[in-house]
C-alpha cells in the first residue's frame, strides 16, 4: 500500500481520542471527544465508569472519523488501542461486566488486611515497609470487592484491564500484553507474567492466574476485527489489532525515549518520569518497573497522582477572573495563566508547594503542603508555586531512579497538556539543568501507538528506524543555568526536607481527624 494508516484510539481519562497516523508521524485525521461526566463517585473518593461508556464512545468516534477521511478506512492496515491503566472490570462466564469499572484514580480501601505470613510481615517491618506493604493490599480494587462484594466476586470470572475488555469487544478474543498490565494484580513485572503461587508479592493481590486473561507479546496481532464491530464502528472487518501498551507506555514511545540516557515527563491528570531501560530496576524499593511497549524493554517510573490535575484545582478556586477573560479572548484559561508566570521570578520567593494532594504508595500519610507564604504573594505566585513543586517532585524522582540505575540523564522529552506551553517548558528546562525537547506533537501516546502498530505490520524494521521517520523534534528550550542554581539549591536544602519534617504531623492529621485521606 502506497500511503498505509494505522487507526489508533487513545483513551484518557477526561478525554477519548480516534486518529489516523502515516508512516511520516503525521496526524492525517482526528477526532476528539471530552466526557461531559469523566466518572461518578457513589461516595467520596471513588471514581467508577459503565464499561460500556468506553466501548460506545469509541465507536462513535470511529464512525465521525471515517466520514472525515476522505477516503475513509481504505489505507488503514491495522488498529492500535492505548488507554488508561490500573482501571478494572470484572467479567462474568460470558465475558459481560458484573459491575461498573473502578478508575485509576478511585481511593478507596479495605477495611482490614488479610493476615500476612509471618515471615513476610517480619521481613517488611525490618525493612520499613510494613505500612507500604499493607497499604498496596488496602487498595487494591480485588481485595475491595472480595472484602465488600463478596456476591460480586463469586460470579467474577476473568478480571481484566479496561483494554483487555475492549479488545474483547472488537476483536472477540480475551487476550493482552504486558506493557497493560498495570495495577494492583499478581503480574511478575520482571518476568512479564503471571506471578507464581509461591512469589511473596502475591500477598498482596492473590488472585487465581486462571481469572487472569491470556497474555500475548507487544506487536502481536489480539485478533481480527469481527463483523459485528464493524457494524457498529464502521472499522473494516478482519483488519488486525495490534498490541501496543498503556498510555504512558505509549507515550514513552512516541517521545521516541528508548535510550538510557533520555527521560520522558509527562504533564497530565497524573505526571510522571520515565525512563528506558533493558535492566530491570525497582523506581523505589518494592515498587515494580512496568513492562515498556518495544518488547526486552523496562519503563521504571515515578508518578505524582494529582499532578497537572493541581491546574484545574486552581482555575476552579482561584481563577475566576482569567476564566472570564479568556471566553471574551476565545482561548483556554491556562494561556493566560501561563502568560502570567513570567511576573513571578524563579522560586516563587519563597513560596514552595508539595503536590501530594493525593498521597503515594510509599507515602502513605502525605499531603499536599505549601509553606513559605509572605505579605508579597498573589494568585499567581500561587500557580508558580504549583508549577515548580509538580517540578520538583518531578526531579526527585529522576534523581531517585538515577541513583539506583547508575543512569545518567542528559536530555528530557516532554508531553501531556502542560508541555504545550512555552512557559512551563522553560520552567522545567531551568529547573532539572537539562534540555527540555518537544516533539511535533501532543498526541505523543496516539503516535507511540502508532510506531508499535507500523513495527508490528512490518513497515519498519525496527523501532528506531520507526522514530527516525515519525517523530521530529518542534523545539528544544535550553537551561537557563543560574535560574536553575536557584532550583538546585531550593530543592537540596528545602523541598526535600519538607516530608520527612512534616510526616510525623500528617499521621498526626489523620489520627486527630479520622481521615482517610
Amino acid at each position: 500500500m502506497k500511503n498505509p494508516l494505522i487507526l489508533t484510539f487513545d483513551l484518557g481519562t477526561q478525554s477519548m481520542r480516534g486518529m489516523l497516523v502515516n508512516k511520516q508521524g503525521q496526524i492525517v485525521h482526528i477526532i476528539q471527544h471530552k466526557y461531559e461526566t469523566p466518572y461518578y463517585s457513589k461516595n467520596p473518593g471513588w471514581a467508577e465508569q459503565k464499561p460500556e461508556f468506553y466501548f460506545d464512545t469509541l465507536c462513535s468516534i470511529s464512525k465521525k472519523l471515517k466520514e472525515k477521511s476522505p477516503n475513509g478506512y481504505e489505507d488503514v492496515i491495522g488498529v492500535t488501542l492505548t488507554t488508561i491503566r490500573d482501571s478494572s472490570v470484572c467479567l462474568d462466564e460470558n465475558y459481560e461486566p458484573l459491575r461498573d469499572v473502578i478508575l485509576w484514580l478511585d481511593s478507596r480501601e479495605t477495611k482490614h488486611v488479610k493476615p500476612f505470613k509471618w515471615w513476610i510481615k517480619i521481613a517488611m517491618k525490618l525493612v520499613g515497609m510494613e505500612t507500604t506493604l499493607n497499604k498496596q493490599y488496602k487498595v487494591s480494587v480485588a481485595n475491595w470487592i472480595m472484602e465488600n462484594e463478596p456476591e460480586t466476586w463469586a460470579k467474577t470470572h476473568k478480571f481484566v484491564m479496561l483494554p483487555t475488555y475492549l479488545n474483547y469487544k472488537m476483536t472477540g478474543q480475551l487476550k493482552d500484553c504486558p506493557a497493560n498490565m498495570i495495577g494492583h494484580i499478581p503480574f511478575d513485572y520482571k518476568k512479564m507474567n503471571w506471578q507464581t503461587k509461591n512469589n511473596p508479592k502475591r500477598c498482596m493481590c492473590d488472585i487465581p492466574n486462571l481469572k487472569m486473561c491470556e497474555l500475548v507479546q507487544t506487536e502481536e496481532t489480539i485478533g481480527m476485527i469481527t463483523k459485528q464491530m464493524e457494524e457498529l464502528s464502521g472499522i473494516p472487518q478482519g483488519l488486525p489489532l495490534i498490541s501496543t501498551g498503556s498510555d504512558k507506555g505509549c507515550e514513552t514511545l512516541g517521545l521516541s525515549v528508548i535510550s538510557e540516557d533520555q527521560a520522558a515527563l509527562s504533564f497530565g491528570t497524573t505526571a510522571t518520569v520515565q525512563f528506558a531501560t533493558k535492566k530491570y530496576f525497582e523506581p523505589k524499593r518494592f515498587l515494580p518497573a512496568y513492562p515498556g511497549v518495544p518488547r526486552g524493554m523496562f519503563n521504571p517510573e515515578i508518578e505524582i497522582f494529582r499532578g497537572y490535575w493541581l491546574i484545574s484545582w486552581f482555575k476552579r478556586e482561584f481563577a475566576m477572573k482569567e476564566c472570564v477573560e479568556a471566553k471574551e479572548r476565545g482561548c483556554d484559561p491556562e494561556k493566560i495563566l501561563n502568560e502570567r508566570l513570567r511576573e513571578v521570578p524563579p522560586g516563587c520567593e519563597g513560596l514552595i508547594l508539595q503536590p501530594f494532594w493525593t498521597p503515594g504508595v510509599v507515602t502513605p500519610n502525605a499531603k499536599g503542603a505549601i509553606i513559605g507564604f509572605s505579605d508579597v504573594h498573589t494568585r499567581i505566585y500561587l500557580y508558580r508555586a504549583i508549577i515548580e513543586g509538580i517540578g520538583f517532585a518531578l526531579m526527585d524522582g529522576m534523581y531517585s531512579m538515577e541513583h539506583r540505575s547508575g543512569q545518567k540523564i542528559k536530555e528530557i522529552y516532554v508531553a501531556g497538556g502542560g508541555s504545550q506551553s512555552d512557559e512551563i517548558c522553560q520552567i522545567t528546562a531551568n529547573m532539572f539543568g537539562l534540555p527540555v525537547i518537544r516533539i511535533q506533537t501532543h498526541e505523543a501516546s496516539g503516535l507511540g501507538s502508532s510506531i508499535a502498530g507500523f513495527v508490528a505490520m512490518g513497515e519498519f524494521k525496527s523501532y528506531e528506524e520507526a522514530i527516525t521517520h515519525m517523530v521530529h523534534v518542534k523545539d528544544t528550550f535550553q537551561p537557563d543555568m543560574e535560574e536553575h542554581s536557584i532550583y538546585k539549591n531550593l530543592y537540596q536544602y528545602v523541598y526535600k526536607r519538607i516530608y520527612p519534617r512534616l510526616s510525623p504531623l500528617y499521621i498526626k492529621i489523620k489520627h486527630l481527624t479520622r481521615s482517610e485521606v
